[in-house]
């Protein structure tokens, strides 16, 4: 009888003592020691995909290019109004600001190129999928070729690798949704301007 009592002053003792240890790494850990949802999350930035889907319930109509600048995402849009507007998404919190909005002042050129991504069956956000796809890594950029070349139009996506390294330019068909690494274009962004350097 004694001997229980001894063993349940122990345990007790030992509640009170790692208690607190143990609902803070509780709240801190999963059941497999890794990070829980919510610190997860808090620290999860919103990617390309999500600042698009963002930018177009904010605006709606058709995202032209997306760019990541620090904490924000710089995001162009074709509202359904045909007035463009460039918008600002928080990486963090997901809010989006308007930057700028305007008509664009169509002139033929402009106006050939507006509406050849709006006529794209390939959106920005289907193609950061097929990029990702076929380069998995960290979307850096997302941009509409409207260089008139003659050729297809594209997507030019640029991806980090996850392992780091220089930044590759993947062209996604924006009509076939065909992904395509780009070897020309595959510079890290030092390398990129000290490239447009030498072309001067």
């Amino acid at each position: 009888m004694q001997r229980n009592t001894y063993i349940s002053t122990a345990a007790a003792v030992v509640l009170m003592v790692g208690g607190p240890v143990a609902a803070a790494a509780a709240a801190t850990s999963g059941a497999a020691g890794t990070p829980s949802a919510a610190t997860a999350a808090a620290r999860a930035d919103i990617d390309a995909t999500g600042a698009a889907e963002a930018a177009v319930k904010h605006y709606p109509g058709t995202v032209v290019s997306l760019d990541k600048d620090g904490a924000v995402w710089h995001v162009d849009v074709i509202g359904k109004n045909g007035k463009h507007a460039e918008l600002t998404v928080d990486t963090r919190s997901g809010k989006v600001f308007t930057e700028h909005g305007d008509d664009d002042g169509d002139d033929d050129d402009n106006a050939k190129a507006k509406k050849q991504l709006l006529a794209a069956k390939v959106s920005a956000q289907k193609a950061v999928k097929a990029a990702l796809a076929a380069h998995p890594g960290q979307v850096r950029s997302v941009d509409w070729d409207d260089d008139d070349n003659g050729g297809a139009r594209y997507w030019d996506v640029e991806i980090q690798p996850k392992g780091g390294g220089a930044t590759q330019h993947v062209h996604v068909d924006a009509t076939t949704g065909k992904a395509t690494v780009s070897s020309s274009d595959s510079d890290s962004d030092s390398d990129s301007d000290s490239d447009d350097d030498n072309d001067s």
